[in-house]
């Protein structure tokens, strides 16, 4: 555990440069500052997970409102997505409270959500954003809501919003990724929203570490919303290939040995 001071700066910081990474292949930085969270910062389990929830909040809107400028705002999709996430982040949020509140338990789930996904980021590839919508098969509006809740539950065990599960699965099923990129973000604001507040909620029943740890996740979320920015800007001038393997390899990473430590 830092210091008084010294945990908010290390976090702000670290923030900035995992979203100036990942940002530039559409990856959420929230995937990699749990662990981080955990390894470095110290914060309490399951705190760890709202406060994760809470650097979304914080970081998301600057880049749902640069979309917006852009005409970009997900349409239907949007609403769909919302309309199953929301319940779902809601349900992750009492099952990681009630259910699996300790850590070697959370870091089998941890474990079991990064890997699969690492190795998913490391083996796609980057789909052109004016790529044509003939051949595509999207998922039902049905079938997707379903997809959104489980994802949703995912996101609010693990304290992500989702977008980063979502998006490849819908980009691989050929839908643009101009008008995933929107969607999945929003979605991810308002799921992870509603689980910062469900987690202070349950807290108030609670005698353990439930309540996000707000000066922690608020300095994870400006480090992300300049990190984000700035990934964006300088987007054209990196590899994005390369960028998606390198992410990919160091979530498997990570993802494998939260595995270890949990089944140990």
């Amino acid at each position: 555990m830092l210091g008084t001071g010294w945990t908010e700066a290390v976090a702000l910081v670290a923030a900035f440069v995992i979203a100036l990474v990942a940002s530039p292949a559409g990856i959420s930085g929230a995937v990699l500052l749990l662990p981080f969270q955990v390894s470095v910062l110290g914060t309490p389990s399951p705190a760890v997970t709202p406060t994760n929830l809470l650097y979304n909040v914080v970081a998301t809107p600057g880049a749902i409102y640069r979309f917006w400028r852009q005409g970009q705002t997900g349409g239907r999709l949007t609403l769909v997505l919302i309309s199953g996430t929301l319940p779902g982040v809601i349900a992750g949020s009492i099952i990681r409270v009630e259910l699996i509140p300790g850590p070697r338990v959370f870091d089998v789930v941890v474990g079991t959500v990064l890997a699969p996904l690492g190795g998913w980021i490391a083996l796609s590839r980057p789909q052109p954003a004016d790529k044509s919508a003939a051949g595509r098969h999207p998922i039902p509006a049905s079938g997707l809501i379903a997809l959104s809740a489980m994802v949703g539950c995912v996101g609010g065990i693990y304290g992500i919003g989702g977008g980063s599960i979502l998006a490849p699965m819908l980009i691989g099923t050929g839908r643009r990724p101009s008008e995933v990129a929107p969607a999945a973000l929003a979605a991810t604001f308002v799921t992870s929203l509603a689980g910062v507040i469900t987690f202070t909620i349950l807290s108030l029943h609670q005698h353990a570490h439930v309540a996000p740890s707000w000066p922690t996740g608020i300095a994870l979320g400006v480090g992300g919303l300049a990190g984000a920015y700035t990934g964006a800007r300088i987007q054209s001038r990196i590899p994005e290939l390369l960028i998606r393997r390198l992410i990919g390899i160091l979530v498997v990473a990570i993802g494998v040995r939260y595995l270890w430590a949990g089944l140990a």
